[in-house]
Order: C-alpha cells, then sequence, then structure tokens
C-alpha cells in the first residue's frame, strides 16, 4: 500500500515519487558542481600558462615598460637605445630558433625566458637609477 503525503494544499504526492524527485536534484546538483570545478579549474590553467609561459607576452610587457619609461623620461636616449636593442636581439634569436625546427625546444624555451629576465632587470635598473632625460631647452 502506498503513501499518500500532502506536498501543497490540493496535491497529492506519492512517497516515491518524492524520492526520485530528491534523488534527481541531488544527482543535477552534483553534476553541476563536478562541471564547475572542471571548467573552473580549466580556466586558471590556461591563464597561469598564458601568463607565466607566453614569450610573446612577457616581450609585450617589456616593450610597454620601455616605452613608458620613455614617455616619463626615466630613461635616457642611451639607455633606451641600449635596451630596444637588446629586445630585437631577443625577438631575432626567438626568429632564429623557430625556423630551426618545429617550434621551440624546451632547452630553447628556457634560453629565451633566461634572456627575457635578464633584459626584465636591466628595465628596472635603468628605470629606477636616478638618470633621467631632461630634453633640451629651446629658446
Amino acid at each position: 500500500m502506498m503513501r499518500a503525503s500532502y506536498n501543497t494544499p490540493g496535491h497529492i504526492t506519492n512517497s516515491k515519487d518524492q524520492g526520485v524527485k530528491r534523488m534527481k536534484v541531488i544527482l543535477c546538483s552534483a553534476f553541476g558542481a563536478v562541471a564547475l570545478i572542471f571548467l573552473l579549474s580549466a580556466d586558471s590553467t590556461a591563464q597561469q600558462t598564458q601568463r607565466r609561459g607566453s614569450i610573446n607576452s612577457r616581450q609585450q610587457n617589456q616593450r610597454q615598460r620601455i616605452r613608458q619609461g620613455v614617455q616619463t623620461g626615466e630613461l635616457t636616449r642611451q639607455e633606451t637605445r641600449r635596451l630596444v636593442g637588446e629586445q630585437v636581439q631577443i625577438r631575432h634569436m626567438e626568429a632564429r630558433f623557430r625556423r630551426s625546427g618545429d617550434g621551440l625546444t624546451g632547452r630553447e624555451r628556457f634560453r629565451l625566458q633566461r634572456e627575457l629576465n635578464q633584459a626584465s632587470r636591466h628595465i628596472r635598473r635603468q628605470t629606477h637609477d636616478g638618470q633621467d632625460y631632461d630634453p633640451p631647452r629651446r629658446p
């Protein structure tokens, strides 16, 4: 014999139907939670890979830092010329590595990252060394 329960006024439901509904809600909630965790972790991993591992994004960032140093007068002409030359050498090295085979090997990527680290230190030192560009005054 099935027990009837009164869920809302005027509606009679079976306890078996309620159990099935609860099970569906629990399963859907669990599936949704797992899917959400998977999507968030995949997005986070992609952002970290792009942020840390992207040589092009680091080069873009360094060009922006040099540009900002020129605009604020923190870099002299000679410092700017030296830093830009270093960036050009890194770009040429990357192009040479990419031409030599299918993309970059781990060793080539490591070497580029090391060169970018050194260039980043140079930019930092030059922008904070207290030598500011003083444009010539026109009479």
